[in-house]
């Protein structure tokens, strides 16, 4: 799990700069890629908040 977190993790930090580079070339600001980093950081407090964790029980 660890893995794959720190995978995606590199993926999003690779895909972030890629887009904010475009969004310069064609628009000349990054406003829109703050709107997609807003609603991006919402959906994933949501999933977050969406998990169900087990109670540890003490041995």
């Amino acid at each position: 799990m660890f893995g794959l977190t720190l995978l995606s993790h590199q993926i999003g930090g690779f895909l972030g700069a890629w887009f904010g580079g475009l969004a310069i070339q064609h628009s000349g600001n990054l406003l829109w890629v703050w709107y997609v980093d807003i609603a991006l950081a919402a959906v994933a407090a949501i999933v977050n908040l969406l998990i169900k964790e087990e109670k540890l029980v003490k041995a």
